[in-house]
């Protein structure tokens, strides 16, 4: 590897397939990524549900597992009025988890190291946020920028910083999943690169190249629980922001 970032460049792989405001757009090694990971998170639910058996086996038990955690979640995080919101929410932790699992795959890509995909999920989620939120409060939706029992001298202060702070949240959403899905995997490769530099060197730093190997190995696997975990924060965030639309201040 010539870099550490090539593992995370976007490459044609087809031929250009039209032109949009002058740029060719060509089937990338993204969106193959992408249209996996969409696949088989679909796959898993529709097979894995489609015996519905009294006793569950492995994979009915897995999926049972991820839909009630989420749905508890959701609820328990943005309140009842959250349940038609839940597909939604569902959806996005699937994505997310397979796109970062899939990430783990040798010569695969990991998208959601490129903030341009996480500031796309984001984006359509505040979207959905704020129609919501106008839909269930109507003009009382404003009231989010405005704590309860604020005088009026001091909203002259909070009210921007409030309403600052709501149109950043989709960018530090976006940025907390790309930073630790880029710096984790960047320190995969060091570590990668560390081992078969010393296994390629002399007999006597082959010893030594075993250390680098086994803190490989361990970071992996963490890495693959990091894959679950920010699938997991992100919905947690995106119920707690869904909260502010759903319910008055």
């Amino acid at each position: 590897m010539a870099s550490l970032l090539e593992e995370f460049e976007i490459h044609p792989l087809t031929q250009p397939l039209f032109s949009l405001g002058g740029q060719p757009v060509a089937f990338t090694n993204s969106t193959f990524v992408m249209l996996c990971a969409i696949t088989l998170g679909t796959a898993l639910i529709v097979l894995a549900m489609r015996p519905q058996a009294i006793i569950p086996g492995r994979w009915q038990m897995l999926v049972e597992a991820l839909y009630n955690g989420i749905a508890n979640m959701v609820e328990s995080t943005a309140g009842d009025k959250s349940r038609p919101f839940f597909p939604f929410i569902f959806s996005i932790f699937i994505f997310i988890l397979f796109c970062n699992l899939l990430g783990m795959l040798p010569w695969t890509l990991t998208v959601t190291s490129h903030i341009i995909v996480n500031l796309g999920i984001a984006l359509t989620l505040f979207s959905i946020i704020i129609i919501a939120g106008f839909v269930r409060q109507g003009i009382g939706f404003l009231n989010v920028f405005v704590p309860h029992g604020l005088p009026w001298y001091l909203a002259l202060f909070i009210v921007p910083i409030e309403i600052v702070s709501f149109l950043v949240r989709p960018f530090s959403l976006s940025l907390r999943l790309f930073a630790n899905m880029l710096a984790g995997h960047m320190l995969l490769a060091v570590f990668a690169g560390m081992t078969g530099a010393l296994l390629a060197a002399g007999w006597g730093l082959k010893l030594v190249g075993i250390l680098p190997l086994a803190f490989n190995i361990a970071m992996t696997g963490f890495e693959f629980f990091v894959a679950f975990l920010q699938a997991y924060i992100y919905a947690i965030l995106s119920s707690v922001y869904l909260r502010d639309a759903l319910e008055r201040h």
